[in-house]
């Protein structure tokens, strides 16, 4: 895949900001049917735990983390497992966080790293069952995005390597090339995933009620009330409550303990980013891509 930032930026006459980036270099034909899309969560929907985890466990491979970095990393994973707090100090903090260990990065190392990272360490861990789902929506000529917190370009790899649209994610600011570890506009949760999909169903002329949305957290309402069809995947006690009020169809991949394991919610992603704050200070001190 080149490695050329191509993200959209648009913001709403409400200021909340969005990014997207579509995962072939080219664009290619349309799609025969234009007015309807898929929108997938990445972290437990899509994929086995948080992507951004393993994006650390990969660079932590390269030695780009040192064993104790991966450690604090993991501890932070761990304390937003058990508390789930989202107040507006916790949020604040993954915010300021979530792009400081990327700063001064170029934009094409992080790509390279990311499709090199999914191959080894994300790939074995995509739900077969939700990757059935989102090829359904392909063989019925819809586009196909995921939706994540993790920086936009990460998202396109990710996009790329299964063969879909795109990726809306997170957007780091850069400047000639290299990242500033400042973000545009807010970290892409809760509530900006809806504006996110509002505004690229706009600009790609989609119709909302003609779409679904697929997620594991409650904490993605605003994205399954915004569509016409939601559907629970892999569903945290929240979200499967929900699902079950509302008439919601459920999908779950995991099985008994095993989904105990590996569960982890999308406040533990958020943890993560929080965790950069000392594991990704202590990296970019180290050592960056040549």
């Amino acid at each position: 895949m080149a490695s050329t930032r191509k993200v959209t930026v648009s913001t709403d006459v409400h200021g909340h900001t969005a990014g997207w980036a579509d995962a072939t270099p080219a664009p290619g034909p349309a799609p025969a049917d234009s007015r309807a899309a898929a929108f997938f969560d990445i972290d437990n929907t899509m994929m086995q735990g948080a992507s951004i985890y393993w994006f650390a466990r990969g660079l932590a491979a390269r030695r780009y983390f040192t064993t104790g970095d991966l450690a604090r990393f993991a501890w932070q994973q761990a304390r937003f497992r058990l508390l789930a707090t989202e107040h507006a100090g916790d949020m604040s903090q993954a915010r300021q966080a979530a792009l400081a260990f990327v700063e001064g990065w170029r934009v094409g190392d992080v790509e390279r790293l990311a499709e090199e990272i999914f191959d080894e360490l994300m790939a074995p861990r995509i739900w077969a069952g939700t990757r059935r789902l989102a090829q359904h929506h392909l063989d019925a000529g819809q586009r196909v995005w995921l939706v994540s917190a993790a920086p936009v370009e990460i998202g396109r790899v990710i996009a790329a390597r299964l063969g879909l649209t795109g990726a809306i994610g997170t957007v780091a600011e850069v400047i000639d090339g290299a990242y500033t570890g400042r973000l545009v506009g807010e970290l892409m949760h809760g509530p900006a995933k809806a504006d996110a999909v509002t505004q690229l169903a706009t600009v790609e002329g989609l119709d909302l009620v003609r779409c679904a949305a697929y997620s594991d957290s409650c904490n993605d309402l605003p994205m399954l009330d915004a569509v016409g069809r939601a559907v629970a995947v892999n569903p945290d006690g929240a979200l499967l409550r929900t699902a079950r009020e509302r008439g919601w169809e459920v999908r779950d991949f995991r099985t008994g303990r095993r989904a105990a394991r590996i569960a982890v919610p999308s406040t533990a992603a958020l943890g993560l980013l929080a965790g950069v704050v000392s594991a990704g200070r202590a990296l970019h001190r180290r050592r960056r891509p040549a």
